[in-house]
C-alpha cells in the first residue's frame, strides 16, 4: 500500500479519551479531523452529541467507547450505554470485553455481551470494534477473544484501550490479523505516536489506527 496523506488519513481514528478533556478540546479535535479527513473522532460518551453535531455534513464519523477502560460493567449497562451513544449520533462503538470473564473461560458470557452490543449498533447503522486489551491476555486468550468477536458480528477487533498497560504491539496486530482473516478489521491503538509507528502497525495487518497523534503523523507524511 502506498500511504499518502489521503490514504493514511482515511484509516485514523483521531482520539481524545483523557478524563480531563474539555468541550473546547473536543471541538478542536473535530476541527482537526475535518481538516485532515480522518476516518473518525473517538471520544468519551459524554461528548458524543457534541462531536456528532460538529461532524454533521462531513465524512468524519463519530466514534465512542463503551465499558471503558476496564470492561467490567454489567452487560446491561454496556448495552444501555451503547443505545444512548447511537441515539446521540455515534456511528462506531469501541467496546471493551469483560476481561475477567474471558480469562475464567466464561466464553458464553463474553460472546453474548458482544452480540448484544453489535445488535444495538447495527440497528442504528453503526459498527462495533471489540477491544480485547492484548496487554492483559495470554497468547491463546488473544486468539479466543478475536474469534468471539468475529463469531458475534464485530466489524473490527482492537488491540488496546491504552489505559491498562502497553498499547499496540506489532506481534499482537499480526496475530489478530492472522486470526480474524481478511474480512474483519484490525484496529491498532495505544502508543502510536509517530509516522513510522503508524506504518509499522499497518504493515503488520492493521487497517485502522487509534491515536491522539493524528496531526503529528499527518504532518510527517511526505508529498
Amino acid at each position: 500500500m502506498d500511504w499518502n496523506k489521503e490514504t493514511l488519513a482515511a484509516v485514523i481514528d483521531h482520539t481524545l479519551l483523557k478524563p480531563q478533556a474539555k468541550p473546547e478540546d473536543i471541538q478542536r479535535l473535530c476541527e482537526e479531523a475535518i481538516n485532515y479527513s480522518f476516518a473518525s473522532v473517538c471520544v468519551n460518551p459524554c461528548y458524543v452529541s457534541l462531536a456528532a453535531k460538529m461532524l454533521t455534513g462531513t465524512n468524519v464519523k463519530t466514534c465512542t467507547v463503551i465499558g471503558f477502560p476496564l470492561g467490567a460493567n454489567d452487560t446491561s449497562i454496556k448495552v444501555k450505554e451503547s443505545q444512548r451513544a447511537i441515539e446521540q449520533g455515534a456511528q462506531e462503538i469501541d467496546m471493551v470485553i469483560n476481561i475477567g470473564m474471558l480469562k475464567s473461560r466464561e466464553l458464553a458470557y463474553v460472546g453474548k455481551e458482544i452480540k448484544e452490543i453489535v445488535n444495538v449498533a447495527t440497528m442504528g447503522n453503526g459498527i462495533v470494534k471489540v477491544i480485547i486489551e492484548t496487554c492483559l491476555l495470554e497468547h491463546d486468550e488473544k486468539i479466543i477473544a478475536c474469534k468471539l468477536a468475529v463469531d458475534n458480528g464485530a466489524t473490527f477487533v482492537k488491540t488496546s484501550t491504552g489505559f491498562n498497560g502497553p498499547g499496540a504491539q506489532i506481534n499482537d496486530v499480526a496475530l489478530m490479523r492472522k486470526t480474524v482473516g481478511e474480512n474483519v478489521g484490525v484496529k491498532a491503538s495505544g502508543g502510536i505516536r509517530d509516522y513510522q509507528a503508524a506504518l509499522s502497525m499497518l504493515a503488520a495487518g492493521a487497517n485502522r489506527l487509534g491515536t491522539s497523534s493524528g496531526v503529528v503523523i499527518m504532518e510527517a507524511v511526505k508529498g
